[in-house]
C-alpha cells in the first residue's frame, strides 16, 4: 500500500504538472473578452473532452507493449502516415508551448527582480540555458520537479485566493459578449493539453499500472480546480483590464506562482519530447536533448526579433492545431487498439459513438476555428 502512495502522487504530479504550465496564465484575458460564464463553460466542456481523450490514451500506452511516445503509437495504429501527421502535431504543438514560456517566463521573472517587463529577453535566455542544463539531467529529476511544483502551485493558488477573494467585484464577472465567442477555445484547450504525459505516466508507474486510470482522473481534476478558481477569483479582482499573463496583474509575489508552473511544464514538455526522438527516432540521449533545446532558441529569438507572435496568439495557435490533430488522431487510434493491441490493458474505456461523434465535432471546430474564426 505504501509503494502505490508513493507511486501515485508521482504520476499525478506528472501528470498535472504537464498540463498546469504557460496556458492557464492565459485563461482570463481569452474569458474577459467573452464574459465569465462564457468562460467557465468553456472550461467545464474542454475539461470533459480532454478527460475522455486522456482515459483512451492511457488505455491505448497500456495496451502497446515497449516504451513510445504519441507518434510510435500513431505509426503501430494508423501507419506510416498517421505517424508523420502525430509528429508534426506533437512536434509544433510542443516548441510552441516551450516558446510561450520562454516568453512569460523572461517577463515574469522580470517583473519579480525590477518590477517591469524591461529585462525579459535577458531572462528569457538565462531561462533557457538553465532549463537547458537541467533536461541533460534526465528523467529522474523530473520526477522530483513535478511532485514539488504540484504542491507549490497548490499553495501559491490558495494564496491568491486568500488574498484576492475579499476583492472581487462582482461587476467583473457579470458581462458576456458573444463577439469573440470563439476566442477562448484555442487558448483554453491549449492549457488542458498533457498528451505527452501520458506515456511518461506508464513508466513512472511502472509495476503499478492499475493506478493509471485513477491517475489521469485526479490528474485532471486539479487542473479543472485550479482554472476554474484561478479564472473567478483574478478575473474578478482586475476584469477587462487583466493582462495577457494574468499573474502580471497582480502583486510581484504571485508573479512567482506563474514562474513556478513554466518551469515544470517546460521541463516536463522537454523530456517527452528528448523521449519521443529517443523511442521513436533511435536517437541518442546527446543529439535528441540538442534538438530540443537549439530549435526552441532559434524559433524564439526569430520571433521575438521580428515581433510576429504574442503570448496569447502562441496559446490559441498551439491549442487549436495541435490538441485538435491529436485529439482526432487519439480517437482514431484507440478504435485500432482494441483490436490491434499486444498487451491486456488494467482498464478498458467503452467506446460510445455518440460520444466519440461529439468529441470529433469538437477537434474540428478547435482545427478550423483559427482559421474561419480569426
Amino acid at each position: 500500500m505504501q509503494k502505490k502512495r508513493n507511486k501515485l502522487f508521482p504520476a499525478v504530479a506528472t501528470l498535472t504538472g504537464t498540463i498546469i504550465g504557460a496556458g492557464f496564465l492565459g485563461i482570463p484575458y481569452a474569458v474577459a473578452r467573452t464574459g465569465f460564464l462564457i468562460g467557465l463553460a468553456y472550461i467545464v466542456l474542454l475539461w470533459f473532452v480532454m478527460l475522455m481523450i486522456n482515459l483512451y490514451l492511457g488505455e491505448i500506452a497500456l495496451r502497446t507493449k515497449g516504451e513510445h511516445q504519441l507518434p510510435g503509437y500513431a505509426k503501430r495504429y494508423l501507419g506510416a502516415f498517421g505517424r508523420m501527421i502525430m509528429l508534426f502535431s506533437m512536434i509544433f504543438g510542443i516548441y510552441s508551448a516551450l516558446i510561450a514560456y520562454m516568453l512569460a517566463e523572461g517577463e515574469s521573472l522580470s517583473m519579480i527582480f525590477f518590477a517591469n517587463t524591461n529585462y525579459g529577453l535577458a531572462f528569457s535566455l538565462t531561462f533557457w540555458l538553465f532549463m537547458s542544463l537541467l533536461i541533460a539531467r534526465g528523467f529522474r529529476t523530473m520526477k522530483k520537479g513535478e511532485s514539488i511544483g504540484l504542491v507549490l502551485v497548490l499553495f501559491m493558488l490558495l494564496s491568491i485566493v486568500v488574498y484576492y477573494g475579499p476583492k472581487i467585484e462582482l461587476s467583473n464577472l457579470a458581462y458576456s459578449s458573444a463577439k469573440q465567442v470563439f476566442m477562448p477555445l484555442g487558448v483554453i484547450l491549449f492549457a488542458f493539453l498533457g498528451f505527452s504525459a501520458l506515456p511518461e505516466l506508464e513508466r513512472v508507474l511502472h509495476g503499478q499500472e492499475s493506478l493509471m486510470k485513477k491517475a489521469i482522473i485526479i490528474g485532471m481534476l486539479i487542473p479543472l480546480t485550479v482554472y476554474a478558481v484561478f479564472t473567478f477569483v483574478v478575473l474578478g479582482y482586475a476584469g477587462k483590464a487583466i493582462n495577457e499573463i494574468a499573474t502580471l496583474s497582480l502583486a510581484r509575489i504571485f508573479v512567482f506562482l506563474g514562474v513556478i508552473t513554466m518551469f515544470t511544464a517546460f521541463f516536463a514538455l522537454s523530456i517527452a519530447l528528448r523521449d519521443m526522438y529517443m523511442f521513436d527516432f533511435g536517437m541518442r540521449k546527446k543529439k535528441a536533448t540538442l534538438l530540443v533545446i537549439v530549435p526552441t532558441l532559434l524559433i524564439f529569438l526569430a520571433l521575438k526579433k521580428f515581433g510576429l507572435a504574442s503570448f496569447s496568439q502562441l496559446l490559441a495557435l498551439a491549442g487549436n492545431i495541435s490538441g485538435g490533430i491529436t485529439g482526432l488522431l487519439v480517437l482514431l487510434m484507440i478504435i485500432r487498439a482494441k483490436k490491434l493491441g499486444n498487451r491486456e490493458p488494467e482498464y478498458s474505456m467503452p467506446i460510445s459513438w455518440p460520444l466519440l461523434a461529439l468529441l470529433l465535432l469538437i477537434f474540428l471546430v478547435a482545427v478550423s476555428s483559427k482559421f474561419i474564426f480569426s
